[in-house]
């Protein structure tokens, strides 16, 4: 089976031409190497897949005939991907939170708010 297929079978993509996309990208790779869409998927394959900064990595069990539901996806795959790599994104989520210093830079849109309700309030 190609791997975009594959991808889009055990629901780690929503469509297939995104699973494409993301493999034509060089976000997927097999056995550490960056393939094409049309590469095929064997049992005991190694794919890291890069979705939402996080690099996934699993291991086929086995190959679907065709898309499978959720709770199936557990018999054509396993997930080796690290808990560092979890534990890692929850931190950069808090530093996106705060990623401006106050007092740097043009306002942002909530900060024109908070000024604008500031003078409001003071009249």
């Amino acid at each position: 089976m190609r791997v975009d297929k594959f991808l889009w079978c055990i629901r780690y993509y929503k469509t297939r031409n995104v699973a494409a996309n993301a493999v034509k990208k060089g976000q997927v790779r097999i056995n550490g190497s960056v393939v094409k869409p049309s590469r095929e998927v064997y049992p005991m394959d190694n794919i890291v897949l890069r979705k939402n900064q996080i690099d996934l990595q699993l291991t086929v069990l086995d190959i679907p005939e065709s898309r499978v539901g959720a709770k199936l996806v557990d018999i054509y795959r396993k997930d080796t991907t690290p808990k560092e790599v979890f534990e890692h994104s929850e931190l950069l989520k808090h530093a996106k939170d705060h990623y401006r210093k106050k007092g740097l830079g043009r306002p942002t849109k909530k900060d024109r708010r908070d000024i604008d309700g500031y003078l409001d309030e003071s009249e």
